[in-house]
């Protein structure tokens, strides 16, 4: 009993750890509910229902959400999509440092190259390129985008860009591409670093399975490898006597001729 006391004091520490440093200023569950996830992140219902683009909840068709505890799959079952870009906006009237936790699962397409979009940051800063949500994860898993900004004296900084905040807001949008409609499952912001944002787990059996993709495709290929003719003879192994056979050949045919011409 003591040591499962002791078991349970660290994972609490760790949880505090990971969250009891930074300030949750922003947390919004995209077409869902609201929701408070096992680290104790309160999301609230999305405040665009009813507004912009369409909420959804297809992922609950699934029978698991992988990568994530069975508690917070709703976070990745519901969204939100539109067929124009869109966003939401986000409160940025204090300094400091900030991380932007983005929840994308992808619960419909089942090949990649299907839906890519990009997502910006206040305007002016591509956070996210050419998101394929299933290239990365596959379907039904969860896949999250960390990103660390900070504010000073009015300004957004991210990877040593600047832009100006107006109104105390920044807007995180979702751009519509070429590949069906940009979306988002779940995102909050976090005022501290990103070494305090609880990560998800990492995609281990998808590198195995990514491993034993490839011994397959390189066995694949060596069984179909065809030669492209019959196996030449070495000429260095052949024997001393198969060369001279044909020395004696024309021998044997040259004596009679020979002896018919001394005749005459």
């Amino acid at each position: 009993m003591p040591l499962l006391l002791i078991f349970t004091s660290i994972l609490c520490l760790c949880l505090r750890s990971a969250t009891g440093l930074g300030e949750i200023i922003y947390a919004i569950n995209a077409g869902g509910p609201a929701h408070t996830d096992i680290y104790g992140v309160q999301y609230e219902k999305d405040p665009l229902q009813g507004r912009v683009g369409t909420a959804s909840d297809y992922g609950k068709q699934l029978v698991m959400i992988g990568r994530v505890n069975p508690k917070d799959e709703i976070l990745y079952q519901t969204e939100r999509y539109h067929h124009s870009t869109f966003g939401y906006d986000i409160p940025a009237n204090k300094d400091g440092d900030y991380v932007l936790v983005l929840k994308f699962s992808e619960v419909y397409f089942s090949a990649p190259n299907m839906k890519v979009f990009d997502v910006v940051l206040n305007g002016d800063h591509t956070i996210v390129a050419d998101l394929d949500i299933f290239d990365k994860v596959g379907r039904g898993v969860a896949h999250d985008e960390y990103i660390p900004y900070s504010i000073k004296n009015g300004k957004l900084y991210y990877n040593e860009e600047e832009s100006d905040i107006r109104g105390g807001k920044i807007k995180v949008e979702f751009i519509k591409g070429y590949r069906d409609n940009p979306k988002i499952n779940a995102l909050y912001v976090m005022r501290g670093t990103i070494d305090e944002v609880p990560k998800l787990p990492p995609l281990v059996w998808h590198e195995n399975e990514a491993e034993e993709q490839r011994e397959e495709v390189e066995e694949a290929n060596t069984k179909s490898r065809k030669a492209s003719g019959p196996k030449q003879p070495d000429p260095y192994s052949m024997d001393e006597s198969s060369v001279l056979i044909p020395v004696f050949i024309t021998i044997g045919a040259f004596v009679p001729l020979l002896f018919c011409l001394c005749k005459l």
